[in-house]
Order: C-alpha cells, then structure tokens, then sequence
C-alpha cells in the first residue's frame, strides 16, 4: 500500500502544473469559462458573504491540501487563492477582499476537518471554500467516513458564522484510471445537496477543458505557465460563483 501511494504521489507531481511567470493571464485562455459554464452551478445562498459584502469587508478561507498550492518562490501569489481574491477585489470596488489558506498537502478530509476550528477562529471568515478528495481517493479512505468528515466540517464552519463552498478533486487524464476520483466527487455532490452547500465542481470543468481542447492537461510537465492559466481561471470562476451565490443569499433591500 506504501509502494502504491508513493507511486501515485510522483506520479501527480509529475503531472502537476509548474509555473512560469506572475504576470497576469486574464486574457491567456479567454474560452476557459465559457467551456465551464455548464457546470457552475448557483443552487445555493451565500448570506453570510451577502452579508460581508453589505459591510463592505469580505474575508475567505480556504482549506485543503496540495492542488491549492503551486510550488516556487511566486507560488502563493499564482495559486487560485489568490486569483479569487484578485477577481473579487476587481468586481468589488470599495470592498475589502482578504483571501487566507489552510493548505497542507497529504491531507485527508478529516485531518482538514479536525483543523478547520481553529483556522477559522483564525482567521474569522465569512466563507470556507474546502478543496479535499484527492488524498482520501489516494489512500482508500471509507467513502462513508469521506462523508461524515464532510458533514462534520460543514457543521464547525457553520456554528463559527461562515458559508460552505465545496471544491472537488482536481481532474488529469494520465491518473484517472488509477485513482477513483470521480467516486469521491459524487460524494461530495451528494453531501453538499443533502447539507445545503455550494460546490464548485472542478474535476469535471478540468476533464471538459481536457476533452475541449482548452488545456492540454496531458502535456502539463511540458508547458510551464500551465499551472498559472488553469489557477486563474479557477480563481476566476470560483469568484464568479461567490459573487452569484451571494446574490442569492442577500436580502431584498441590499441591492445586490
């Protein structure tokens, strides 16, 4: 079992993406949310970030393992994060947008929900956005446990003031057939409904962009801004569902 994780370990690292540069890339892939559009979905009411955003004050957080990360010096600053916070801050001018993470990679969803208290008396967000899957897909964690740490997690950042957005595993044509990401998707899919929660679906917009022709996920390890252009468009796109979400949410006289 070891063997096998640490195969699979390199094998993602390998097929991460590395990036190039920290200039800006909004205009890099321009199709890149059109072709996701389908799978943005709007279900769900943000109202503690209806609310945040009234005050003027916006703070999110987000938890979960290594696909959050990009490696180098520029890492943080590429990674989609901190693109949500850059995307917001353009779209809400006199507000004031902080984006912090709790990101450790190799972490499962219950090691991330253990921890998830104390990140947000931390931090004191109005929005969780918990990217998790990957790590429990990788060491075969029980399906029903990957579920209860969900609906465990959701509760502590609900009891602390804060909204919930689901972010799924992330999609690569060369371990597909090697890890059962999609089961764990379709959990949290399935978690998030019953549980009221938003989620951002990233494994599948990640396979239509493979599948479009969008990025070329297969040749990643060759192309180095790779890793910058799929963050800021995940970035983008996450802030685009934080805004539309917290539409919903809002009350009738906000405005918004």
């Amino acid at each position: 079992m070891i063997g096998r994780l640490t195969f699979l370990l390199a094998l993602l690292v390998s097929t991460a993406f590395w990036p190039a540069s920290a200039e800006p890339v909004a205009d890099a892939v321009p199709d890149c949310r059109a072709s996701a559009e389908t799978h943005i979905e709007h279900n769900f009411p943000l109202p503690k970030v209806a609310a945040a955003i009234a005050k003027k004050n916006l703070s999110i957080l987000v938890v979960g393992a290594g696909s959050s990360q990009l490696p180098g010096s520029e890492g943080a600053k590429n990674s989609y994060p901190m693109r949500i916070q850059g995307a917001l801050q353009q779209k809400l001018p006199g507000i004031d947008v902080k984006v912090e993470t709790d990101v450790k990679a190799k972490r499962t969803a219950k090691e991330i929900m253990k921890s998830m208290a104390a990140a947000i008396a931390a931090s004191k967000p109005s929005l969780v956005v918990w990217q998790t899957g990957t790590v429990d897909a990788m060491q075969g964690i029980e399906p029903d446990q990957f579920s209860q740490a969900l609906e465990k997690g959701i509760g502590i950042a609900r009891g602390a003031g804060a909204d919930v957005i689901f972010m799924n595993p992330q999609y690569s044509p060369r371990t597909e057939s090697m890890i059962a990401l999609g089961t764990y998707a379709e959990n949290m899919r399935w978690v998030a409904l019953q549980q009221d929660v938003q989620i951002f679906d990233r494994f599948s917009i990640m396979k239509l962009w493979s599948d479009n022709g969008t990025f070329d996920l297969n040749s990643a390890t060759k192309k180095l801004d790779m890793a910058e252009r799929v963050h800021d468009c995940i970035g983008r796109l996450i802030a685009d569902l934080v805004l539309e979400s917290a539409k919903i949410g809002a009350p009738p006289d906000s405005g918004r």
